[in-house]
This record gives C-alpha cells, structure tokens and sequence, in this order.
C-alpha cells in the first residue's frame, strides 16, 4: 500500500467535471484507490461517492492506492491532482 498527502490544483476543483476526470483516472488501474478529506474517505473508482467530497483547490487529500500497480496509480492521480 502506497500513501500520500497531494496539494489539489485544478481549476474549477469543485465542478462535476473534475471529478469525472478523476475517477475516470482512478478507473485506468487495478489498485483499491481511495481518497480522504478531513474524515470523509471515499473509493476514487466510484462517481457517487466522489460527488460527496467536495473538492477545494489548495487543499491537501490523502490518497491511498493498494494493488498490483499501486506507485503507477499513485503518479496518475497524483499528476490529474496537481494539474499538471
């Protein structure tokens, strides 16, 4: 298992659309995927449960990947994370 605090810089961080890009890049792997914010931890896979979490630029998630292609998972969220 591979856990890391990530600094959220996207652009309209709150809208649906991010959030569907996020998960659509969660999906691309293998590994259990999970994000939490404050005491909310929710499966980055699933769309209804990312619509939970509100999402504010500037601020730091903890994400957790555990699976057989955990570190390729963490760089990806990671990388759509921090906007780059």
């Amino acid at each position: 298992m591979v856990v890391k605090d990530i600094l959220v810089n996207l652009e309209n961080s709150m809208d649906a659309r991010p959030i569907a890009l996020l998960v659509q890049e969660a999906s691309k792997y293998d590994s259990k995927i999970y994000i939490q914010s404050k005491d909310r931890r929710v499966n980055a896979k699933s769309i209804m449960g990312m619509m939970t979490l509100v999402l504010y630029n500037g601020e730091t998630l903890e994400v957790s990947a555990d699976g057989s292609d955990e570190q390729n998972a963490m760089n990806g969220i990671e990388h759509f994370l921090s906007g780059k």
